[in-house]
């Protein structure tokens, strides 16, 4: 590997750490009852409301349809992910300095996969919640379902549900294609010798 691609793939590592301080996800509620709207933050390892109450106002609503609340004590995934990205950076940080074309392949693959079954694993949540309603809630209307998309807007009765990668989901997807560019310019080394 030259000395750029492995300082491009540094970088790529490096900056995978601010995935630990943004938000991955972000789902935005837009009602009539709640001119300011509410919304749901989704982290690596904590769901919290984009504003102080707003978690507590979601599973309020949610009690009314008869979703479950959101605990995000209950959701495993949550306290797998802080480790599962510290093992992409160890192993970006591994490709920096030791790392050969086919690692840094596999380290691609593996983040593409991870990402995949993560988006699964949303949508099979979002899915969850908004299907498995309790039969015994207050307010009840035959057929709906009230499944947030996995991404973009849906109305759901009165409320505008909108569902987007939060800053975390851009960071992951830069720090990518800044290995595909390290593999591109080792191309390019390559084929110049």
């Amino acid at each position: 590997m030259n000395p750029l691609s492995k300082k491009i793939i540094l970088i790529s590592s490096l900056i995978l750490v601010g995935v630990y301080f943004f938000p991955i996800w972000n789902i935005d509620l837009q009602a009539p009852q709640y001119p300011e709207g509410l919304g749901l933050r989704i982290w690596i390892n904590q769901i919290n409301g984009a504003k102080e109450f707003d978690l507590q106002n979601i599973n309020g609503l949610n009690h009314y349809i008869g979703m479950k609340p959101i605990n995000p004590d209950e959701i495993p995934e949550l306290k797998i992910m802080p480790f599962i990205i510290g093992f992409m950076i160890a192993f970006g940080l591994f490709n920096a300095f030791k790392g050969t074309k086919k690692t840094i392949y596999a380290w691609i693959i593996i983040f593409i996969l991870l990402g995949a079954v993560g988006l699964y694993d949303f949508y099979i949540w979002g899915y969850n919640y908004g299907h498995n309603l309790d039969p015994n809630a207050p307010i009840k209307v035959p057929g709906m379902t009230y499944q947030p998309p996995l991404i973009g807007s849906k109305q759901l009765l009165n409320i505008k549900a909108i569902s987007l990668p939060g800053i975390s989901s851009y960071i992951i997807l830069f720090s990518i294609a800044l290995n595909i560019a390290a593999l591109i310019l080792e191309k390019k080394k390559a084929n110049q010798l």
